[in-house]
């Protein structure tokens, strides 16, 4: 009976033990405030691409392009973001990646200010090259940081930075319709440059004193060589789905506010709400992303998402009137919200750093293609049809994560 009682304590011991060092990731005070600071950087990426989105008519009619010249002017953000993504991962590999995302924040808010310059569509275009090249980098950083403390608190709550990412967008949108007949581009960029070095600077610095977290399982998930090929299939198949609703989410914030200025003659505040509308569904989406990948999983999440939006961006592109298509923006928002977030992770998850640099390139193929899609489709066939194509690749993610869905069978939490 002794040796019993010994056995029993030690089992109990030991179910506790496991107990709490599977409970704790979650509730580890270090990881909570790396979360928020992290957060922080989503959040302050997408107020300052929302800053800079909310004023592309006011800057289109400085700079007299027309909607073809636009869209090639516009291709330049992608264009810089993809040119440095791949770099960005090898520099997140060699200095760190928490390093990496506080310069590149840094850069970005620096790089807001050269848009509003510009007076021609050529310099409009080089001046997005710049900002482009520090937004790219800054998502294949922060997002690399991310990957790493999900691994670490062992939950996918990655939607929830992407929902700080939207939530951003649409404060940033909101705080540009409120202004916009107040400011000029040059002084409304400005000052969102001066928030934004301060806000990149006081998460910068928190940020560079917690040292990126080390699971061991995922260093020794890196080995054979089997494992490498298999993982970058995944890397592709998600990069993919990531083009797909990029596509989407480029074309709201180069042309949503466009579309219903021009096309449904909504003054300035109402165009930049479509934009915020948007940005508040992806915000409430992603808000409960992460308890609908733990319910339903990620394929059967990415599958409902893109057929929403492929029905809302059809509303949002035909409807006859701008409050309605606003509702259609609104749908295709909700549907979008944790696509994106859900292929990131994945890839992270299966190749690192490199990993989320090689799916965002491939996701933000979807913006190379976008700009320069709807600008001539637009200028051929009227900026309504043009939207139409969002919901076409939207209904092609959702036939590749059905195609894939033995693919996307992980952790769910």
């Amino acid at each position: 009976m002794p040796t019993l009682n010994k056995i029993r304590t030690a089992l109990m011991g030991a179910r506790n033990r496991t107990t709490r060092s599977t409970s704790r990731p979650a509730t580890d005070p270090r990881l909570l405030r790396l979360r928020l600071t992290i957060t922080t950087f989503f959040a302050l990426d997408g107020f300052l691409f929302a800053g800079w989105v909310v004023r592309i008519p006011a800057i289109k009619a400085q700079t007299g392009a027309g909607s073809g010249a636009l869209g090639l002017a516009l291709l330049g953000v992608s264009a810089g973001a993809i040119a440095f993504m791949t770099l960005t991962g090898r520099l997140c590999r060699r200095f760190g990646s928490h390093a990496v995302t506080t310069v590149s924040g840094v850069a970005m808010a620096l790089s807001i200010v050269l848009p509003p310059l510009t007076r021609s569509a050529l310099a409009l275009g080089l001046a997005l090259l710049v900002f482009g090249a520090a937004y790219g980098s800054l998502n294949v950083a922060m997002n690399s940081a991310a990957v790493d403390l999900i691994a670490a608190l062992r939950r996918p709550v990655m939607p929830s930075f992407h929902a700080a990412f939207s939530l951003g967008g649409m404060l940033g949108a909101g705080l540009g319709g409120l202004i916009a007949g107040a400011l000029s581009p040059t002084v409304h960029l400005a000052l969102l440059a001066v928030i934004g070095l301060l806000v990149a600077g006081v998460a910068g610095r928190a940020l560079l004193s917690h040292p990126a977290p080390v699971v061991p399982e995922r260093l020794a998930a890196s080995g054979p060589g089997g494992e490498r090929v298999r993982g970058r299939g995944l890397v592709l198949v998600f990069g993919l789905i990531a083009l797909c609703t990029a596509y989407g989410e480029g074309a709201m914030a180069d042309w949503g506010a466009l579309h219903l200025s021009q096309d449904l003659a909504a003054g300035p505040g109402l165009a930049a709400a479509g934009y915020a509308v948007f940005a508040l569904a992806m915000t409430a989406g992603r808000l409960s992303g992460t308890a609908v990948v733990q319910r339903i999983g990620p394929a059967r999440a990415l599958i409902a998402g893109g057929s929403t939006a492929s029905a809302g961006m059809l509303l949002g592109a035909l409807a006859p009137t701008a409050w309605a298509a606003c509702l259609g923006f609104a749908v295709a928002g909700l549907g979008l919200a944790n696509i994106f977030p859900i292929a990131i992770a994945r890839a992270g998850e299966a190749g690192g750093p490199g990993g989320v640099a090689a799916a965002s390139t491939v996701g933000y193929g979807g913006m190379v293609l976008g700009p320069p899609a709807i600008g001539f489709l637009g200028q051929a066939f009227g900026l309504p049809l043009a939207l139409t194509t969002v919901a076409g690749l939207a209904a092609v993610a959702v036939v590749i994560a059905y195609l894939t869905r033995g693919a996307h069978q992980g952790r769910r939490g």
